[in-house]
């Protein structure tokens, strides 16, 4: 097959009218298997939901409710452990500055994730699934080793987060290894759930992200921040007497809120109802309710993420360790070790965080905080799992059966966490999070270039890909998050006063950029090629020249 004959292909297929059953509407379709298996590729896909009818053509309650489910799952992202302390580190060191950095990162993260939407629902497949038939062997598995990187980053402040919270909950006497123990179990018995039907298991979700506003919320009512403060941060894009802590919590923020294994996760998600891909009409209307539900979802994540940064900035900016010390000893609390006599600047996770908002506001504050922690951490893990073995079998092709993958998956990010808990108690694991979260951030490339190119492609997205304005703009984002890391990196690398760990961080920058820059190229190439999936194997034309092979 000839790149012209694939592009007449592809003309027919635009000139299709919405009521024409003969092909998909989408430029590709998802690969048939001629094997018969006995359950489904994918656990969450075993039902799906059915779209009611509508008089109304602009907009119908109804199919919102319908459509209701992928972008709160999604949104969990936006809430783990890792958000959660990277909210309460920025209150309590920065005040209410960066709040606008939050806004920010969560509006950029909702572009991010309608373009994965539109990716599902437009081609039927995920963006895992998409990599694996676009990019040649060896940077195709690169991607899923980096993608995988960020799972486990992600899963290690998940579970993490889960242990710390039954440790507060138990008052110390469940040790940080019993709690990752006692979140593997039961992350296994509701990750079953979906077995009693998908609306369930969303509930559930919907559920704890309740629990997680009531929680958060509470604390928020019971310190009372200055909502004048709040304003002020969130709209005022300025950071005055900021220095390099300010800027690694900025570049924390946006790790934690945007993380690259979530928009591999909602591009999979939205398969979940029953459109009709061979109908323009049905696809449109798709992408619009989607964006309205990821819109609602990621609202409720800023506030509940909001009530966080704002209850730590009110309460904690500018408290000293001996002031601390002071008020916890008063009170008779048990954990006054935690704060030496100095007059350094007190520094919380959310380990010392609820332990402060017991000795300042009363144990009922600790509980309600931990309780909020173990609904973050235990949601947060469930998705996780469902983004490791959706990256999984769409860079793999794994045709596995459904305990194989969960088991395999939830090992992947669990050995090393588990290894972490045995290492480490709850008072040291401060440092992890900020790690991670620059981590998560440094990653973003990996995710951002291939939803921005394959979105922009009219051979896989037809009418719907990407105009002018949201390439630049994403092309923009993408060279800002690599300007900050690689600024970050700098900063980091220059603090350690080592001449061995600047060489080491040079050639990995290096190696870096370059993977970034072929992916770019990717995209160019993917501009002028016609990609197909012909007898298994991949066929990428350019007036007969492949993509290159690395």
């Amino acid at each position: 097959m000839t790149a012209e004959q694939n592009g007449d292909l592809l003309e027919d297929d635009s000139q299709q009218e919405n009521g024409d059953q003969s092909s998909h509407y989408g430029a590709i379709s998802p690969q048939a298997s001629s094997e018969v298996q006995e359950e489904p590729l994918s656990t969450y896909f075993e039902d799906k939901v059915p779209i009611p009818e509508s008089d109304n053509e602009c907009f119908s309650f109804r199919k919102l409710w319908a459509f209701t489910g992928p972008g709160f799952l999604m949104s969990i992202a936006y809430l783990d452990p890792g958000n959660i302390e990277s909210d309460l580190q920025s209150g309590a060191t920065s005040d209410f500055k960066l709040l606008w950095v939050l806004l920010y990162a969560t509006i950029i993260g909702l572009l991010l994730q309608r373009l994965a939407a539109r990716l599902g629902v437009v081609t039927g497949m995920d963006l895992a699934e998409i990599c694996n038939r676009q990019y040649p062997t060896v940077p195709r598995m690169i991607l899923w080793l980096m993608i995988e990187l960020a799972i486990i980053g992600s899963d290690m402040q998940e579970v993490i987060g889960c242990a710390i919270a039954f440790n507060l909950l138990s008052v110390g006497r469940i040790p940080l290894w019993g709690g990752v123990l006692i979140t593997i179990a039961d992350t296994f018995v509701f990750l079953f759930l979906d077995k009693y039907g998908l609306r369930k298991l969303e509930l559930f979700f919907g559920f704890l992200i309740t629990v997680m506003a009531i929680s958060f919320g509470y604390e928020y009512g019971l310190v009372k921040p200055d909502q004048g403060e709040v304003l002020k941060g969130m709209f005022l894009p300025y950071c005055p007497n900021c220095g390099p802590v300010q800027l690694e919590q900025a570049v924390g923020i946006v790790g934690a809120v945007i993380m690259p294994h979530n928009i591999y996760l909602h591009s999979a998600l939205v398969k979940s109802r029953e459109v009709d891909r061979k109908n323009k009409k049905e696809i449109k209307e798709a992408n619009k309710y989607f964006f309205i539900e990821s819109s609602i979802a990621l609202l409720v994540s800023f506030v509940i993420n909001l009530f966080v940064v704002a209850v730590f900035a009110q309460a904690f900016y500018n408290k000293n360790n001996m002031e601390v010390n002071a008020v916890c000893n008063a009170t008779g609390s048990p954990h006054t070790d935690l704060f030496p006599l100095n007059n350094g600047t007190l520094e919380v996770d959310i380990y010392k965080g609820g332990v402060v908002l017991g000795c300042f506001f009363g144990p009922a504050a600790l509980y309600i905080w931990a309780i909020g922690i173990l609904a973050a951490g235990q949601s947060s893990t469930m998705t996780g799992t469902y983004s490791g073995q959706f990256v999984m079998e769409g860079f793999l092709n794994l045709k596995w059966s459904r305990f194989r993958r969960v088991l395999l998956t939830r090992s992947i990010a669990i050995v090393p966490t588990f290894l972490v808990a045995i290492s480490k108690d709850v008072q040291h694991l401060t440092g992890l999070n900020d790690i991670l979260n620059v981590v998560q951030s440094i990653l973003l490339p990996f995710a951002l270039i291939p939803i921005l190119a394959f979105t922009s492609l009219t051979s896989i997205m037809n009418d719907f890909a990407n105009g002018l304005v949201c390439k630049v703009l994403g092309s923009l984002v993408i060279l800002l998050v690599c300007a900050i890391n690689l600024y970050f990196v700098v900063v980091y690398v220059t603090a350690l006063n080592s001449v061995w760990l600047y060489v080491i961080a040079t050639l990995v920058s290096v190696v870096y950029l370059c993977f970034v820059i072929y992916l770019v190229s990717c995209y160019k190439l993917f501009e002028r090629t016609m990609c197909c999936y012909l007898s298994d194997s991949q066929i990428c034309l350019l007036e007969q020249i492949a993509i290159p092979k690395m």
